[in-house]
């Protein structure tokens, strides 16, 4: 069997409307191709997340830190996905789901009805081949970007608070391996406005081989404004480069409709058929009230489960080569994620005994 090239693999993730309807099948159906397109998909979004990185240079530090001959720690790409690549899938426009660094606010409007509020995370299993076939969100309408978080290095902690307003988690014990002390990163609030549009999703349909059905009415149209941010954390580095611990936390996930409700919105969109089987099941299952953060999870990668912090449930993610884990969880409207390149066990150690 004749695979494509990586080089066209690579286009599926840039422009998969330039690839050949053959390499394009290939590649939904050959499970090495797949994980192939996975990989590229994750390359491209960190070299997106790192151009987009504004860092305001220090110059006076650094040639003091240069006349003392300290080496000066490279500038880390930061690793939180771009809000508009957060946005890509439709039910994740409709839930509200964010980038981890994000958060709720108030609505600009009085007329924004509140339909999304995150109380609870819960992790939805995608395959590598299912991934591949995610809809783009751009087939279903129109996003713009309102406010861009700003993510930048802040001096220490008490920075971070003062500009997020959230309170930083003080780790009391460090797992074996990581030391010093940590860098601190801050984002302020993001937005961005989805608009439906009937005849863009019409248009999705037909191109998978579909019909869509009429939107229900008010859908066509309509607006959904999603609110992020702000957030903040701290980040423990190996030799100045790779993260070793993260301990972040973020005001929760919040949308806002200009008049549909959000099941209303999600029915619609998951009665497209357009989304894996398994993965509409799955979120088929999820409150009805809009009130579920839904966590994609690469099941050819990473493995999920549940814990107690606290008493607060939390998802537990462990890559399957063993060398990073994370578990997040949402207490009182506010999201906190503790991941790194050390086991499950540590960073469960790191949460509960947060401060």
């Amino acid at each position: 069997m004749r695979h494509p090239s990586e080089g066209v693999l690579r286009r599926l993730v840039d422009e998969p409307s330039g690839v050949p309807e053959a390499d394009r099948r290939h590649a939904d159906d050959c499970p090495a191709c797949a994980s192939t397109v996975v990989t590229l998909r994750r390359d491209a979004v960190l070299a997106e997340a790192a151009l987009a990185v504004n860092v305001d240079v220090d110059v006076e530090r650094g040639w003091q830190r240069l006349s003392r001959g300290t080496p000066v720690k490279p500038v880390r790409a930061s690793r939180i996905v771009r809000w508009r690549t957060a946005l890509r899938s439709p039910v994740i426009a409709v839930a509200g789901v964010v980038a981890l660094l994000a958060g709720a606010g108030v609505a600009a409007a009085t007329d924004w009805l509140p339909i999304f509020r995150t109380e609870q995370i819960a992790p939805v299993s995608v395959s590598g081949a299912e991934l591949v076939r995610l809809p783009d969100l751009s087939g279903f309408g129109d996003l713009t970007v309102t406010e861009k978080p700003g993510v930048r290095e802040v001096a220490d902690a008490a920075a971070a608070q003062a500009a997020t307003g959230l309170t930083v988690p003080q780790v009391t014990t460090l797992p074996n391996g990581v030391t010093g002390v940590p860098a601190y990163r801050a984002g302020g609030r993001a937005s961005a406005v989805f608009t439906f549009s009937a005849a863009k999703t019409a248009q999705t349909a037909a191109a998978a081989g579909q019909s869509a059905p009429p939107p229900p009415s008010g859908l066509d149209g309509s607006q959904f404004r999603l609110v992020a941010g702000p957030g903040l954390a701290a980040i423990w580095s190996t030799n100045g480069s790779v993260p070793s611990l993260i301990v972040a936390r973020m005001v929760a996930p919040t949308a806002y409709s200009s008049g549909i409700p959000f099941a209303t919105a999600r029915d619609y969109l998951l009665s497209l058929s357009l989304l894996p089987q398994d993965v509409a099941a799955q979120l088929r299952t999820f409150s009805g009230d809009g009130t579920t953060l839904p966590l994609l999870v690469s099941s050819d990668a990473m493995t999920s489960a549940t814990a107690d912090i606290g008493g607060v449930p939390a998802t537990v993610l462990t890559a399957r080569s063993g060398v990073v884990a994370a578990v997040v969880w949402v207490d009182h409207g506010v999201i906190t994620a503790v991941a790194g390149s050390v086991s499950a066990d540590e960073v469960l150690a790191v949460a509960r005994g947060l401060r």
